[in-house]
C-alpha cells in the first residue's frame, strides 16, 4: 500500500464531531484513501472552522456544540443507515454516540473513550469512576446490550490504537528471536505467547522533540496535540494494568473492585506521577505515567486465566514524554495546582524540527528488552499529508484504517483495537509512520540507581514497578 492507495470506498456520509488538531489531519486522509466526495461529510465543531480548512477543501462545517440535549436531534438529520460518526472531540460522550450509532446501524470510531464535561475531573465523583477503566467497563456493558449491530470501534488512535498492533508485531518478533514458533490468532493464544516469552512489562514509551519557533510563554499551554484532552487525561488518576509478577503493591494505589479487574489507579493525577522508560533514539528518560485505554485493554487481553485465578499477565501503562514546551506548560499547569492557562497553542507549520518516537517496549523476556514503533520526523509528516505534524499524523492515518476496517467489516459490532486484524490495520498505517524500528536493549530501570543517594529497589527483579517509579 502506498499514500495514493484507496483503502475502501464508501458510499455514504460521513459525519465528524470535532475539528481540532486530530479532526484537522484526518480530514485529508479520508479524502485521500476513501473514496468519498467532499460534500458527503459534514463537520460539527462549535468554534467553527478555526483554521479555513473545511472551506478550502470543499467539506460542509456546522458550528454548535452537542450536548446531552441537542446531539440526538442534530445527529438523527445528518445520519442513517450505512453512514459513519468519526468521533475526534473533547467532552462528547463516547457512550451516547456510540449508542445512537447502534440503534440506527451507522458504523462508528473514536481515539478515546470521552465523558461528558467534567467527567475527567469532577471532585464529587471518586477516582475510580472517573477513571479509563470505569469508562471501558460502561463500553463493555453496552457491547453486551448490543451483541450484534454495526461495527463501532473504540479508542483507535495511535495509543490507544496504533500500539496495540505494534505489541503483536513486537511478540512476534521477540518469538522469532528467540526460537519460539508461534502463529497466535484468538486472545488466549496471544496471552499465552506473551506468557510463554516471560513478557512481564509493556510500555507504551514515546518522546516527543518536536520544536516550535516561537518558544513557550507564560500563561500558555502549548502541546502537539489537543490541549483539553492532553489535560483533561493528566487531571485523571494515573492508571496501569498490574502484573501478575509484581510484589509490591503502590502505598497509593487501589483496585476497582469490579469489572475484569486488569488494572489498578494510583490516587495522583498522571501529570503528577512519573516512570522510567527507554526508546532507542532517546535512550533512558522521565516519562509521565497518564491514564490510557490500552494500559487497561492490552493486560487485559493477554491476561491468561485458569478458572477464576489470573495465572499471567503483564503490567502496561503509558510512560509519555511530550515535546518540551508541554512539559513546561505541565509544570506551569501543576503549579497553578491543575487549572488550565488562559492560552493554548498547537503548532504545525511553525514546527522547526524534531520526531516523534512511538513505541511499545516490551521487558522481561529472554532477549531483555525490545521496543517497536514508529520514528516520525516533522520534515517526513510535511512530504505525506498536509494538515499534521508527527504526532497527530500517528492518531490520524491509525483512525482513517480503523475506518477502512469497519467499512470492509460493517457487522461487527463495538470492538476494541486489540480484537482487530492487526497486520491489515499495519498495512494501511506503514505509509504514513516513518521509519518503522524495532531494537533490543539491556536497559533496565535499575540502571546507574543508588546514586547518588541510596534508593528502595528490588534487586532481585528489575521489572517491578516500584523500580521504574519515579519517587
Amino acid at each position: 500500500m502506498g499514500v495514493s492507495t484507496t483503502y475502501a470506498a464508501f458510499p455514504g456520509r460521513i459525519v465528524m464531531v470535532g475539528f481540532g488538531s486530530i479532526g484537522q489531519g484526518v480530514l485529508p486522509l479520508i479524502l485521500r484513501h476513501l473514496a468519498v466526495p467532499a460534500e458527503r461529510i459534514t463537520i460539527i465543531e462549535p468554534r467553527n472552522d478555526p483554521t479555513g480548512e473545511a472551506h478550502a477543501l470543499g467539506v460542509k462545517l456546522l458550528s454548535l456544540a452537542l450536548t446531552p440535549d441537542n446531539y440526538v436531534a442534530t445527529l438523527d438529520g445528518l445520519l442513517g443507515p450505512g453512514d459513519f460518526l468519526v468521533n475526534v472531540s473533547f467532552d462528547v460522550s463516547s457512550l451516547a454516540l456510540i449508542e445512537f450509532c447502534q440503534q440506527r446501524g451507522v458504523l462508528y470510531v473514536d481515539t478515546c473513550i470521552e465523558p461528558w464535561p467534567g467527567g475527567h475531573t469532577d471532585p464529587g465523583v471518586s477516582p475510580s469512576e472517573r477513571s479509563n477503566y470505569a469508562f471501558r467497563e460502561a463500553a463493555l456493558a453496552l457491547r453486551r446490550a448490543h451483541p450484534k449491530g454495526p461495527t463501532a470501534i473504540v479508542n483507535h488512535g495511535a495509543n490507544p490504537g496504533l500500539v496495540s498492533h505494534f505489541t503483536k508485531r513486537a511478540l512476534l518478533d521477540i518469538a522469532q528471536a528467540t526460537g519460539v514458533n508461534a502463529q497466535p490468532e484468538s486472545r488466549e493464544e496471544w496471552a499465552r505467547l506473551a506468557m510463554q516469552l516471560g513478557v512481564k512489562v509493556i510500555h507504551v514509551a514515546e518522546r516527543d522533540t518536536q520544536l516550535a519557533a516561537e518558544r513557550k510563554l507564560p500563561g500558555e499551554f502549548v502541546n502537539t496535540w489537543s490541549v483539553e484532552a492532553f489535560v483533561g487525561e493528566g487531571c485523571q488518576p494515573a492508571e496501569l494494568g498490574w502484573g501478575s509478577h509484581e510484589r509490591h503493591f503502590p502505598a497509593d494505589g487501589a483496585r476497582h473492585g469490579y469489572g475484569c479487574d486488569a488494572a489498578i489507579y494510583l490516587n495522583r493525577p498522571g501529570a503528577a506521577t512519573r516512570v522510567r522508560s527507554w526508546t532507542p533514539l532517546e535512550g533512558p528518560y522521565h516519562g509521565f505515567l497518564i491514564t490510557h485505554g490500552e494500559s487497561i485493554s492490552i493486560a487485559d487481553f493477554l491476561t491468561v486465566r485458569e478458572g477464576d485465578q489470573v495465572r499471567y499477565r503483564p503490567t502496561v501503562h503509558y510512560a509519555y514524554h511530550p515535546c518540551d514546551a508541554a512539559v513546561l506548560s505541565l509544570h506551569e499547569l501543576a503549579g497553578k495546582n491543575w487549572q488550565l492557562q488562559p492560552r493554548w497553542r498547537i503548532p504545525r507549520e511553525d514546527l522547526i524540527g524534531g520526531r516523534d518516537e512511538l513505541g511499545v517496549l516490551l521487558m522481561g523476556h529472554g532477549r531483555g528488552a525490545y521496543w517497536y514503533g514508529s520514528q516520525l520526523s516533522i520534515e517526513e509528516t510535511r512530504r505525506l499529508v498536509p494538515y499534521n505534524n508527527a504526532t497527530s499524523l500517528q492518531v490520524t492515518i491509525s483512525i482513517v484504517a480503523a475506518m477502512a476496517w469497519a467499512i470492509r467489516h460493517p457487522e461487527q459490532g463495538i470492538r476494541e483495537p486489540d480484537e482487530l486484524d492487526f497486520r491489515a490495520i499495519l498495512a494501511m498505517c506503514e505509509p504514513y509512520l516513518g521509519k518503522l524500528a524495532g531494537v533490543y536493549t539491556d536497559w533496565t530501570p535499575l540502571q546507574n540507581r543508588n546514586w547518588p543517594f541510596p534508593e528502595d529497589l528490588d534487586l532481585d527483579d528489575p521489572w517491578q514497578f516500584k523500580n521504574f517509579r519515579v519517587t
